[in-house]
């Protein structure tokens, strides 16, 4: 994904920031943390990783599917790799 090396930096730290959030989970699973504090948790990594899977399609769409330059057969195989990643995204 070459376009993501101009916003690559911003991309490591929402990782960055995803990786301490899965920490943290662990972190509260052998602390025998709450349920519903373990459960907050793991909602708000699950929104995290929902937000870079929607900025990534977004950024995918504009760069492999709509940009007005491309041929029918580069649209065609953007849009066959996006589905193919949601799809997997969605099991």
């Amino acid at each position: 994904m070459a376009h993501t090396s101009s916003n690559q930096t911003q991309l490591i730290a929402r990782v960055r920031r995803i990786a301490g959030q899965i920490a943290a989970i662990e972190r509260a699973i052998e602390e025998e943390a709450g349920c519903a504090s373990v459960l907050h948790q793991v909602a708000g990594a699950r929104g995290a990783i929902n937000g870079l899977m929607d900025e990534l399609v977004e950024d995918h769409v504009r760069e492999h599917v709509a940009r007005p330059d491309l041929s029918d057969a580069q649209r065609a195989a953007g849009a066959e790799e996006l589905i193919a990643a949601v799809r997997r995204y969605a099991k």
